[in-house]
């Protein structure tokens, strides 16, 4: 029965364009009546659901070919201490070469998001969501930035080896340095440093972060994004008591 209530509901906003916050409050009201208030407990879990979801979803979807490369929001350039390195080596007709080195960094991006997928969803895992209620009623990207503060040091050093094989893997340390060992011999200049993996570690890291925000903006939108009945319950929830505001 209470399956069919969240189908039911489900439907019902789906196939009704929205048209503000009634509609989406009517369907909290109905989850809650039917559900009770969600407690501490519940709500701790259905933000566990959905960071695990935003985080699988997000990192099946960046490491995806292109995941990274055609994704104008987190594409992958050249670092901003090499960008004048950059235009300097396409005036002198190495633009290939400037190509080859965001091409293979986005790359090596997407093949580190499926290695560390496993990372992500451990680290969800994990947490302790003391502040669980702020999150469930504060920004719409309230859980992602706690999951940003509580996790990204161990992130950055669990991700940063993945990082180094994939950029390794996908020759992004060899086209890379190419492009700095052409700059560096031009008289003049000053001179960059070929290693790039530090950088590539931070920027795939960031991207992970923006996609997962993405996935739980979804979340929080559209309860056709709630996958469990517990986040359709707590979500419900929110949207009741923020609406109510």
């Amino acid at each position: 029965m209470k399956r069919s209530l969240y189908l039911l509901l489900s439907l019902l906003l789906i196939s009704l364009p929205f048209s503000g916050c009634d509609v989406a409050q009517q369907a909290a009201s109905a989850v809650i009546n039917s559900q009770g208030q969600p407690t501490t407990l519940e709500i701790t879990s259905a933000l566990k659901q959905a960071l695990e979801q935003g985080s699988t979803n997000g990192t099946n979807q960046l490491s995806a070919v292109d995941g990274f490369f055609a994704n104008a929001a987190i594409k992958i350039l050249f670092p901003p201490e090499a960008r004048k390195a950059e235009s300097t080596l396409r005036s002198i007709g190495l633009g290939k070469l400037a190509d080859n080195v965001i091409l293979s960094l986005n790359r090596a991006a997407e093949d580190a998001a499926k290695q560390a997928k496993p990372i992500f969803v451990n680290a969800v895992k994990q947490m302790t969501l003391q502040d669980v209620t702020g999150i469930l009623l504060g920004s719409q990207d309230a859980a992602t930035q706690y999951f940003k503060r509580t996790t990204k040091p161990d992130l950055l050093s669990k991700f940063a080896p993945v990082i180094q094989a994939s950029i390794s893997k996908v020759g992004a340390t060899r086209y890379y340095s190419d492009a700095v060992n052409a700059y560096n011999k031009i008289p003049l200049v000053t001179k960059l440093n070929p290693d790039i993996a530090d950088y590539v570690t931070q920027k795939a890291i960031d991207g992970v972060f923006y996609q997962i925000a993405q996935e739980e903006l979804k979340i929080r939108q559209n309860i056709g994004f709630r996958t469990t009945p517990l986040m359709q319950k707590v979500f419900a929830y929110a949207d009741r008591t923020k609406n109510s505001r």
